[in-house]
């Protein structure tokens, strides 16, 4: 991302959402996002994914630059080569866990790799779940099947906003450590915009944003590191 802006609205209503932002996100590491509210995170995250488009600056993903791409031409890049974990499940209800999981192929017109497949339920812990649909499933066990969505297609990058948020603590953490496991296990690049200082503390490094800036970053998070300098931004003032 470099010298990205985003402005919404126009002369007297425009309000810059991001502002003159430059940032590489490293490969093969977990990335949180943090920031008061109307900080810029979820634009932020839009951005960097391809679901909106910056007002100027430069958005690439690995080597390719995601600025003049038709918006088919987007959505294609965001079906085959990256991964998305929202607050919200979003799965298909009359849809079973393996057909969940398997949609973005089947939109993409790819037939499943059986293997690939059945690593990815076990790394979830759904293998036992595949034939269960959304209904029968605990909220975890849900965004576990989210997950394994988002991994399914082998992404370059996931991006997961606020992918904790709809969970209780415990739950939460096991989403977490499975992120944190596609990371170190896989090689995984995982960029999460989060306002939960403990899931913060599971990345490699944390990004802060305040008023469309980033303000700061700090390296191998701990939970009160992180809540002390959102205080400082003002987040739970």
């Amino acid at each position: 991302m470099d010298e990205v802006c985003k402005v919404y609205g126009r002369n007297g209503s425009a309000v810059a959402a991001l502002r003159e932002v430059s940032v590489a996100l490293p490969a093969g590491a977990f990335t949180a996002v943090m920031g008061p509210s109307g900080s810029g995170k979820s634009t932020f995250l839009h951005c960097a994914a391809g679901l909106d488009r910056p007002t100027s600056g430069e958005v690439r993903l690995g080597g390719t630059a995601l600025s003049g791409m038709s918006e088919t031409r987007l959505t294609e890049l965001r079906r085959e080569r990256i991964g998305f974990v929202f607050q919200a499940f979003n799965l298909v209800p009359s849809l079973t866990v393996e057909q969940n999981v398997t949609l973005p192929l089947k939109l993409a017109r790819r037939r499943p790799d059986r293997a690939l497949l059945a690593d990815v339920l076990e790394r979830v812990g759904l293998s036992d779940r595949a034939t269960h649909r959304p209904g029968e499933l605990s909220g975890g066990q849900q965004q576990r099947v989210a997950l394994a969505r988002a991994l399914v297609t082998r992404p370059e990058v996931v991006f997961g906003d606020e992918p904790t948020g709809a969970l209780d603590t415990m739950t939460a953490q096991e989403v977490l450590r499975l992120l944190r496991r596609t990371v170190d296990e896989l090689g995984q690049t995982v960029v999460m915009v989060t306002h939960d200082p403990v899931a913060a503390s599971f990345a490699d490094t944390v990004l802060f944003l305040a008023d469309g800036r980033i303000v700061d970053a700090l390296d191998a998070p701990s939970a009160s590191a992180v809540a002390d300098r959102m205080t400082r931004l003002g987040a739970y003032a």
